[in-house]
């Protein structure tokens, strides 16, 4: 069967692999030069089921609250502007915050993300893929107190999901990561979760699609995209400025562009751009950069370490399809950076970076079949759409060859969203 993959992402590039390995024609179209070049290029690396808890949680709104106002807010909605798409997300944001869907939607994520893991796992071993992976665990850090019981009941859910999540002290927090040593006073306790990994998510990407190609897949480089060209029930080409590319079925897995794509042809997506922010910090001759993946929950900050550098990514700006770099947040990755890990690297070398993610109100991806019989979706991961890539791209890829998935699909469509159809 011949398919097109639209979008070159990890996401998509992943899905390409996994098309090709069951056998299919595969094309992979996207408008930029490479693979990985947009939410994929420098996101926080790590592989983390550990994340599952959905943004949309009882705790949220508080929060959100507090932060109103603020331009160094972890997370920040720009409600000034009018968008109506926003204004309609928000709504379904809201009512997926009580506990018993937050519940719902962790299990979802879960199932995905933990797939996604051992599939990954399956590939670097199949194909002794390299890309600065650090198989030590993520751990969560802590300062309040009452946030670290919050997040030892949260753990409780995971738990029952399989996922090992596992408390600790400040002290064992410092045995398991050394480089926390100099803010240990400051920590109430932390999470830790030694099946997660790290990662450099646009190393794996690129490598990924050479193999890939390597396979037959054929990549089609800055192709500006112009539309797909609905038949009936069915989508009968993918209309470039080069021409229109046709194929016996479609992946759509554009990221944040995926609604703009999907919306001409009757189908709303509800997923919004939340713009991520990071800085790459050149490790060079410093000795304080962690080994362990670390998340900071009450900054909503992650840290890497990616061979030679340490990458620091963290916060959310709900502010459209806007990709420039806004300077004060920008700062603020940085001197979190500085103050968690005071000799973790070259700060003054730091590189900052600025990308889009695709995200749902209820933070579960779309993925699956759609009212157009050979139209699928791969899309809608949020900030998990590393951990999720390999999961995902092997789920639709069943999928398109009819086959039964290994992870039951319910609830992971966009059915559930049945007002947007």
């Amino acid at each position: 069967m011949k398919v097109v993959v639209i979008g070159a992402g990890v996401v998509g590039t992943a899905c390409a692999w996994y098309l090709a390995k069951a056998g299919h024609e595969v094309t992979v179209v996207d408008r930029r030069e490479g693979a990985g070049l947009e939410t994929s290029f420098a996101n926080g690396g790590q592989i983390s089921p550990c994340h599952a808890e959905p943004w949309a949680n009882p705790s949220v709104l508080p929060k959100v609250l507090k932060w109103l106002g603020r331009e160094d807010a972890p997370l920040l909605f720009r409600w000034n502007r009018w968008d109506p798409a926003l204004w309609a997300w928000g709504l379904r944001f809201l009512a997926n915050c009580p506990r018993s869907r937050a519940e719902i939607n962790t299990e979802r994520t879960l199932r995905v993300a933990l797939y996604s893991r051992i599939c990954l796992g399956q590939l670097r071993a199949e194909t002794g893929i390299l890309y600065d992976q650090q198989i030590r665990g993520i751990l969560h850090v802590y300062r309040d107190g009452a946030e670290f019981e919050h997040a030892c009941r949260a753990a409780q859910v995971m738990i029952r999901h399989g996922l090992r999540r596992q408390p600790r002290t400040p002290a064992e927090c410092v045995a398991i990561e050394p480089a926390l040593a100099a803010v240990q006073g400051e920590l109430a306790g932390g999470i830790y979760t030694p099946d997660d990994e790290s990662g450099d998510a646009h190393k794996f990407t690129r490598q990924l699609a050479v193999m890939a190609a390597a396979r037959g897949v054929e990549f089609r480089w800055s192709v500006p995209i112009q539309g797909l060209v609905r038949d009936g029930d069915r989508v009968a080409g993918l209309a470039t400025e080069g021409g229109t590319v046709t194929a016996d079925a479609y992946v759509l897995a554009a990221g944040c562009d995926s609604p703009l794509l999907a919306r001409p042809l009757g189908l709303r997506l509800p997923i919004v751009p939340a713009k991520g922010y990071s800085v790459t910090v050149p490790v060079a001759n410093h000795a304080g950069a962690p080994f362990v993946s670390i998340t900071d929950d009450e900054h909503k900050m992650v840290y890497s370490r990616l061979g030679d550098r340490l990458r620091a990514a963290g916060t959310a700006e709900m502010a459209g399809h806007d990709r420039s770099l806004n300077p004060v947040r920008a700062r603020l990755i940085l001197e979190n950076a500085r103050r968690l890990f005071p000799d973790g690297g070259d700060f003054e070398r730091a590189e900052p970076w600025a990308g889009l993610r695709p995200v749902t109100p209820d933070s579960v991806p779309l993925l699956g079949a759609t009212p157009l019989r050979n139209l699928w979706l791969n899309t809608g991961h949020g900030t998990l759409g590393w951990t999720m890539s390999c999961g995902s791209g092997r789920v639709v890829a069943d999928l398109v060859s009819g086959l039964r998935p290994d992870i039951g699909m319910d609830g992971l469509g966009v059915e559930r969203f049945a007002s947007y159809l």
